[in-house]
């Protein structure tokens, strides 16, 4: 998997004329899996056209921040919870002070401002504007608040002068963002995970199933994946691709899913039990289609083995982490579950709401444990899933 693949980073174009490489760079992002949308500046606007940016980046390019067809006239705000990473480049002398003194003057500094999202800056000046007191107190006081500086290089400007303030190479721009996506607090360990919905056949043709994507599960896995982890996936129906860098078992019913779980699950670290499982299954599959006739048709269905709770009974389980899809008595339901399975954790979802959860790319969750209930708002399931891991990490690991 390429170090940004499932990454959405947003490229701001400030006024330098450096501006003219920001292409470049959004390739050289998009070689490394990434999504990436553009804000591009008054300033930026003087050096590279809007035509230009979105061609390479194949996305909207936005650049007002009074834009009345954004998303509920918010789009500032939609820029900000859909970034991964916020990335600078060139950031021009006034861009840095805009930032540093918490300014909101343009969109690109209300998306910084609005975003919980990592922060990159790549400044582009001429040498003795990149050498002045002032800029080097707003990189200083940009730097004190965790924005990571990409350094300039040393050679000829566009104006002639030779010295400190060429934008870096783009290369070198996309692996440094790269790098901030890198984590080792997962290296050495054993994830399993379950993911999508299974199937109870009814007969050759019909089955009872649900609306499981799999796109929340695939999120946890990639989360540990880039975490260092070693994953496992045992997955039913998913309408998803899966990781290449997980060893993935396929499980059609419950009563598979339950028999991969078992035989895999020893010397486990991390058992997230994302998958929805059928409650119940047929009792007696018929082997023909069953035929159309006017009259009720009556299946008996018994319960199914339960997964979570049987991992939970292990005389050496791993960390259990479980899901609870709700449509009622959230929190009510969920602690019955989080107490009867006997795991570590549940994370609530309500599955009633339109806007997030099944087959959706959003998601908005409660992770519950017997002493705390931490609610993570609706983001997209690639942020939830990060998120999630984290919070496993610093409570469990």
């Amino acid at each position: 998997m390429k170090r940004l693949t499932n990454k959405r980073i947003l490229l701001g174009v400030s006024g330098s004329i450096a501006a003219y490489k920001a292409p470049d760079i959004v390739r050289r992002l998009q070689d490394l899996g990434a999504e990436v949308r553009v804000v591009l500046t008054q300033g930026g606007a003087k050096f590279i056209t809007e035509l230009s940016l979105q061609a390479t980046s194949k996305n909207k390019v936005h650049d007002n921040l009074w834009d009345k067809e954004a998303e509920l006239a918010m789009g500032h705000i939609e820029l900000a919870k859909w970034a991964d990473a916020i990335l600078v480049a060139p950031a021009s002398a006034n861009t840095l002070a805009n930032l540093s003194a918490g300014k909101a003057s343009d969109l690109l500094s209300n998306v910084v401002l609005a975003s919980d999202a990592p922060v990159l800056i790549a400044p582009a000046m001429n040498q003795k504007m990149y050498g002045s007191l002032a800029v080097k107190d707003n990189l200083s006081i940009l730097q004190e608040r965790n924005i990571k500086f990409i350094s300039p290089e040393y050679g000829e400007q566009a104006c002639g002068d030779i010295g400190e303030g060429r934008l870096a190479d783009p290369g070198e721009i996309a692996k440094q963002v790269s790098e901030i996506f890198s984590s080792t607090k997962l290296t050495g360990k054993k994830v399993l995970i379950t993911l999508g919905a299974t199937i109870e056949a009814i007969d050759p043709v019909r089955y009872l199933s649900n609306h499981s994507s799999g796109k929340m599960g695939m999120a946890l896995a990639r989360a540990c994946i880039e975490a260092g982890a070693q994953v496992t996936l045992i997955h039913g129906d998913v309408s998803i691709p899966l990781s290449n860098k997980s060893n993935n078992i396929s499980a059609n019913s419950a009563s598979e899913m339950h028999q991969a779980v078992m035989e895999n699950i020893g010397n486990q670290d991390v058992f997230i039990a994302c998958a929805a499982v059928s409650d119940y299954r047929v009792k007696n599959i018929e082997k023909n289609k069953i035929k159309k006739e006017n009259k009720t048709l009556t299946l008996e269905l018994i319960p199914n083995k339960d997964i979570l709770a049987d991992v939970c009974k292990l005389n050496h389980k791993p960390i259990c982490i479980g899901f609870a899809a709700e449509t009622q008595n959230l929190i009510e339901n969920a602690q019955n579950k989080l107490k009867n399975k006997g795991c570590d954790a549940i994370i609530l979802n309500d599955v009633s709401r339109a806007d997030f959860g099944f087959k959706m790319n959003d998601n908005e969750v409660v992770f519950l444990t017997q002493k705390s209930s931490l609610k993570i708002q609706k983001n997209s399931k690639q942020k939830i899933g990060r998120k999630i891991v984290e919070i496993i990490i610093e409570k469990f690991l």
